[in-house]
């Protein structure tokens, strides 16, 4: 049975004839009958074009951490741009924005950028030009952005091609990356220590950066063994690496502070995006005092004409400000850790083989087994088919989340306690008309 009613289904039609795919991004295509065509949100939930209310759990995947449409953003963002939205020069935005960031992350320096892409591609860009080195390590099922020296072994690929685990095979995830670039790039099982310290050992003199997610924001919430970070930290201290914390998922969602706060492991450079605006386009770089100022003008390549535009920093500084004054990651926690609960038990009572992962904030969970999934490949062998007939019964019931459980549930200060008990309600139904 299609998911899409006939008005998203004539509405989709029309994209698909002036839109390859009739989406923007592939991650949105759901194929034919079953792409949604949302044409509203507020607070925790979504509306199609045939007006079917759904929970939601994708939240653009991740950036909405304090609800839809949230009133106090909008009217920030609606407020500064009747004296414009982009001028070519600093703006007191872009400063406030600036440090605001540095205040809460603790990073010395902030320079912003529009995506997570641009900040993932600057970041490796500073710590190249930094190190006066070429090759990065990055690890299996982590994901950077849509530029090509990231696009190897992220959680898109297929674990059948990455080679034996002691010697991992790049798996380029996408046509149109030229073949060469795959000579700069390692990767690496996520939470694999004894391998990590044998390659940076044997190629630390050649590496510029360690880029990693702190958690595994594209494979479930996958969290970092004790000392994992810690060890990254280590070796890129000892090697002179620069650390990337990818905290495009994670910033200002796992804490006001980040990841970095949570586990308390700080990078040389930090890349933020998602949560930063509440939905608007905005990202960042931090990090460093030193290593941040190797952007100098003449030297450097660093730019966008619509970085630091109006409405992006308006609705940043808008949602730190919220963040900081108000206990709403603290609400997320209580909130994400009754619905993880629940989710734990009615699994439980159906019989249903499983493993919860990741933090209230942004977690999954694998079926088919009882055994804590560590990296990519481990959680690959859960049962994703199973794991897809349930979310579609869900959002047959008003409620959706990503049918590829790589894809973590992300929870925001809008899911209250209401729309949590409602959410286990669904999700009991739909594992029940799952199993049968």
């Amino acid at each position: 049975m299609p998911i899409q009613g006939p008005k998203t289904h004539a509405y989709f039609e029309r994209a698909m004839n002036v839109i390859p795919y009739g989406v923007n991004s592939n991650f949105r295509w759901w194929g034919v009958e079953d792409t949604l065509v949302i044409s509203k949100a507020q607070g925790a939930h979504v509306w199609d074009m045939d007006g079917n209310k759904y929970i939601d759990y994708r939240l653009a995947f991740g950036p909405i951490i304090l609800g839809h449409s949230y009133p106090r953003v909008v009217e920030a963002v609606q407020k500064a741009i009747t004296n414009g939205t982009l001028f070519a020069w600093t703006t007191p935005h872009e400063v406030e924005l600036a440090e605001r960031i540095c205040r809460m992350t603790g990073v010395d320096m902030v320079r912003l950028t529009n995506t997570g892409t641009e900040a993932t591609m600057h970041a490796l860009r500073i710590a190249r030009a930094y190190t006066k080195r070429e090759k990065l390590i990055k690890f299996e099922g982590n994901y950077h952005g849509m530029h090509d020296y990231v696009l190897f072994s992220t959680a898109s690929s297929d674990p059948a091609q990455m080679g034996p685990r002691s010697k991992p095979v790049n798996v380029q995830v996408s046509r149109g990356i030229p073949k060469d670039i795959n000579q700069y790039v390692i990767n690496l099982p996520y939470n694999d220590f004894e391998l990590l310290e044998e390659t940076i050992s044997r190629q630390g003199e050649e590496i510029a950066a360690v880029i990693v997610e702190p958690t595994m924001g594209n494979t479930a919430g996958i969290l970092p063994r004790p000392g994992w970070l810690e060890k990254i930290r280590e070796l890129c201290d000892q090697y002179g690496i620069v650390m990337i914390m990818d905290e495009v998922k994670t910033g200002f969602r796992l804490a006001n502070g980040g990841a970095q706060a949570y586990f308390g492991v700080k990078g040389d450079l930090a890349t933020y995006a998602k949560s930063l605006g509440n939905g608007f386009p905005v990202a960042a770089i931090g990090g460093k005092r030193e290593v941040m100022m190797t952007v100098k003008p003449g030297e450097f390549s660093h730019g966008g004409t619509y970085i630091g535009n109006v409405p992006g920093s308006a609705a940043a500084i808008a949602t730190l400000d919220i963040l900081e004054n108000e206990p709403i990651i603290a609400t997320i926690y209580e909130r994400g850790q009754r619905l993880m609960d629940g989710i734990d038990a009615i699994l439980t009572r159906a019989d249903v083989p499983h493993k919860m992962t990741g933090l209230p904030p942004m977690f999954g969970y694998i079926l088919g087994t009882w055994h804590d999934p560590s990296d990519f490949r481990s959680y690959m062998e859960g049962d994703e088919p199973l794991y897809e007939r349930i979310v579609v019964e869900m959002i047959k019931r008003g409620a959706v989340t990503e049918t590829d459980g790589r894809e973590p549930w992300f929870m925001c200060y809008s899911h209250d306690d209401a729309v949590v008990d409602e959410t286990l309600t669904i999700f009991e139904d739909a594992v029940k008309a799952a199993t049968v």
